[in-house]
This record gives C-alpha cells, structure tokens and sequence, in this order.
C-alpha cells in the first residue's frame, strides 16, 4: 500500500494534465472549424459541410475515444481500474474542452447554450449543463473506485451495482439525442432512416435542425440512477461485503 498510493497519485497528476492537454487540443479544433464554418458567431441550423469534412470529424471523435480509452488500459491495474481511468480522463477531458473554449471564444454564453455533444452512433445535442454534470457524476465514481483500489478491498463492481449503472447511462444518453430523434422522426419513420435512398435527403434534414428542449426529467433519473449505483458501490465497500459475482 505504501508504494502503490504514491503511484497512484503520480499517476492521477498525470493523467488529469493529459486531460487537460486533450481538452484543449479539442477546443482548438473547435476554433479552427468554428472561423471557417461560423465567422460570425456558432448557431444553429448547422452550416452544411462536404462529406469529406463530416467523416472526418467523426473519425477525429473515435480517435479522441481511443486516445482517452487508452490511458485508462494504461495505467489500471484491473478491468474496474481501467475503466475509472478511463472515466476520469474522459470526463476531466469533457470539461476543461468547455473552460478552454469560453477561454478562447468567450462561448457558450451560459450553462444553458446548446451543443453538439457527439456524432457517434447518431447525434447528441444538450445544453452545456448537461455534459458538464455527467463529467462530474463520471469523476465521483472514478475516483471511489480508485480510493478503494489497494485498500483490502474488491474494488469490482457488483451485478447489481453494474447494472445501475448501465440502465443511468442508458437513460442519460436517450435524453442526449431525444430532441435531434424527435425531430428527424416527425419527418422519417424508423425503418426509412435505413434507407441508403434517403441518406442525402437525411443529411439535408440534419442542416435544418434547430434545438427545441432539452428532456431534464429524462436526464436527472438518468442522473439518480448514476448516483444510486454509486452510493451502493460506496456503501458495500466501506461495509467491506464481497462483490457477488
């Protein structure tokens, strides 16, 4: 315990400047795409963009996934650890991207501007606030698991636990893309967005997309649910109960 604590710290240090260095290195390309494509200001509807740039920006973000993923497989020592690494690095990412781009683009203009989150599998779209309290929420968690890392304790999260959390997340992403998919199927029924047929159409729908309401409700039991699991993963641990597996 003594020689892995002191590690563990060096490496958190280490970790969070990565973090950092990543989240502004996303800002910037940010401001780059933002002069070219928004000279007067980011606005919804989306500027149109030519397929080469759209497939690249979604590899970019793929790439940015793998990056953080990989400092996670990196520096943990167990699959549990990884993935709080990976949560850590993630998040801490996630949040100085928006501290870096108010930095440099005095934007967004409050916690309740909207944004284009993701584009992986579909798009995600939410006010600032929003990533900003999954971020926080992801970095309770990473760091509870790292606290009781080496500390005579099974870090691992139990079926129950795991499950918790999965059905939070799940619930925090469908109100992530709640507004752009209801949006596109007052247009398209389910099976026609399968449709190569309607692909460049969809595109063109995709440009006229302006942001109507963020579903909160949706998103805060997404929310409890993140945090319940949590607390019951603190809770067992502290009672010091064996993961059931």
């Amino acid at each position: 315990m003594k020689i892995y604590f002191p590690a563990m710290r060096s490496a958190l240090i280490w970790i969070s400047l990565f973090s950092i260095a990543m989240g502004y290195l996303e800002s910037s390309v940010v401001v780059y795409l933002r002069e070219i494509l928004y000279p007067t200001g980011f606005a919804f509807p989306l500027a149109p963009i030519s397929n080469r740039l759209a497939v690249t920006e979604i590899i970019r973000e793929a790439a940015t996934l793998i990056m953080l993923a990989g400092t996670g497989i990196i520096t943990g020592r167990t699959r549990t650890e990884k993935f709080a690494f990976f949560l850590y690095s993630f998040a801490l990412w996630d949040i100085f991207y928006y501290v870096f781009l108010k930095a440099l683009l005095s934007w967004p203009d409050s916690f309740f501007t909207w944004d284009i989150l993701f584009l992986i599998p579909l798009t995600w779209t939410g006010p600032v606030l929003a990533p900003l309290i999954s971020s926080f929420t992801m970095i309770i968690l990473a760091l509870a698991i790292i606290f009781f890392t080496g500390r005579e304790a099974d870090e691992r999260l139990s079926a129950r636990e795991w499950s918790i959390l999965v059905a939070g997340a799940l619930v925090v992403w469908i109100s992530y893309i709640w507004d752009y998919t209801t949006f596109i199927l007052r247009h398209y029924g389910v099976g026609e967005l399968w449709s190569l047929r309607t692909s460049q159409a969809l595109y063109d729908l995709s440009m006229k997309y302006i942001p109507v309401s963020f579903p909160w409700k949706v998103f805060m039991f997404g929310e409890i649910l993140l945090l319940a699991a949590i607390f019951l993963y603190v809770s067992r641990l502290r009672s010091g109960k064996a993961t059931n597996k």
